[in-house]
């Protein structure tokens, strides 16, 4: 069976760096900083005390109070995301076959905030059997799928990808799988998440996995940094719009870039840490190139997972050159989690926009706040540090990978 092409025709976001596409890309450019303190909750009796948060946000901007008490943060983010990107794609539901449009959406943990709330007030209300009827819709990972389909009548599959921090790249490839076997002409995907409370710092702290680095939040993540101490974390949404090339074409659509190839693996090494040599993320990465039928010469960027963490960073990047040779001394490689932090299972989505911006600008964003390279990474490595770089790019590699090993990488292409 020949399989359809898919290309993205619309594109939405919230996210530290910015509350729409425009104002997300030209800080991503610019190299700034999405860190500062937190102001969801008190931090005091925490180890870390500042985030990569969503700024200038009120729900009531987007919906009535009545709706925005149904939604948890992390859905109401999906919802705004989606909904710039349905309106970028210039979706005419009256014409569209809404039977053949449809959502999947990831999220690492979903509506972490409703549960923590809801728990606690049972406790602190002396453990009376009193929990809202909103606790389990509220904060289930798949409600926010969902939503976005009982909003718009995309009556095509609707589901949640969670892997971790991997989900949103999952959710490119089976919404791209979906589209290329006829299942349906368009996909609303993307991912969303809001950790950043009291059990999602409280959480990452005890392991040790945040940034400490509380006297100066905007340099804490530093990605490939001798000196990194962990990452930030970030909150947010990314949505993109899925269509089959023909279709779009038919109705006129603008078209960023093709979706041309995913592969997934798994590390089968630790719960939590990655194969010291990036074994699972060569096979992600050598399986995408694959699938796009490409080859490993074509990858012109490479968006790492790069997180920030001692352990991660150099995995990673022991996998790139295991995989791509001299020529990964070609690409430009890079971490827009230095700026935006790490949105767990949002990651992937928001990194998705950065690649379509590196396809669309020519430029590649910058990896900032590494001041003394770690001695394990080869200086030689091209990894876009403190500056964004002008160069034409053909094709991008996006990496994330999870916690139970999970590994997930796409591949965007000019078209």
């Amino acid at each position: 069976m020949e399989l359809r092409r898919v290309v993205v025709t619309g594109i939405g976001t919230i996210n530290p760096l910015g509350n729409s596409i425009e104002e997300y890309f030209d800080n991503l450019e610019n190299g700034v900083s999405g860190a500062g303190p937190i102001t969801h909750f008190d931090p005091a009796k925490f180890k870390t005390k500042f985030a990569c948060e969503v700024k200038n946000y009120n729900p009531t901007d987007h919906f009535d109070r009545k709706e925005a008490r149904k939604y948890d943060l992390y859905a109401q983010y999906a919802l705004i995301s989606a909904a710039q990107a349905v309106e970028d794609a210039g979706l005419d539901l009256e014409k569209i076959d809404r039977d053949m449009t449809g959502v999947i959406w990831a999220s690492g943990i979903g509506g972490l905030e409703t549960f923590y709330q809801e728990v606690r007030a049972y406790v602190e209300g002396g453990y009376t059997p009193r929990y809202s009827p909103f606790f389990i819709p509220k904060m289930i990972a798949d409600i926010a799928a969902g939503h976005i389909s009982m909003k718009y009548g995309f009556r095509g599959p609707n589901y949640c990808t969670v892997s971790a921090c991997a989900s949103s790249n999952h959710g490119f490839i089976d919404a791209m799988n979906i589209i290329r076997w006829g299942k349906a002409d368009i996909m609303v995907t993307g991912g969303s998440e809001a950790a950043v409370n009291e059990p999602g710092i409280g959480g990452f702290n005890s392991m040790q996995a945040l940034s400490t680095r509380n006297d100066d939040p905007k340099t804490a993540s530093r990605p490939f940094d001798k000196d990194r101490d962990g990452f930030v974390m970030g909150e947010g949404a990314g949505a993109l719009i899925l269509e089959e090339y023909e279709h779009a074409k038919a109705r006129g659509a603008k078209i960023y870039a093709e979706l041309a190839g995913g592969g997934m693996s798994a590390d089968a090494y630790h719960f939590t840490a990655p194969h010291p040599e990036g074994l699972g993320a060569k096979k992600s990465m050598r399986d995408a190139v694959k699938d796009a039928g490409m080859a490993l010469e074509d990858i012109d960027y490479v968006n790492t997972h790069g997180t920030s963490t001692p352990v991660g960073d150099v995995a990673e990047i022991n996998g790139v050159v295991s995989l791509f040779g001299d020529h990964a001394y070609e690409m430009n490689l890079g971490s827009t989690k230095s700026m935006t932090g790490h949105l767990l299972g949002a990651a992937g989505a928001i990194e998705a926009l950065a690649a379509i911006m590196a396809l669309q600008r020519g430029v590649v964003p910058p990896t900032i706040n590494v001041f003394e390279l770690d001695p394990q990474i080869d200086p030689k490595l091209n990894l876009t540090l403190g500056k964004a770089q002008k160069r034409e790019v053909r094709a991008v590699l996006s990496n994330t990978f999870g916690f139970g090993g999970h590994n997930s990488s796409v591949i965007f292409k000019k078209i």
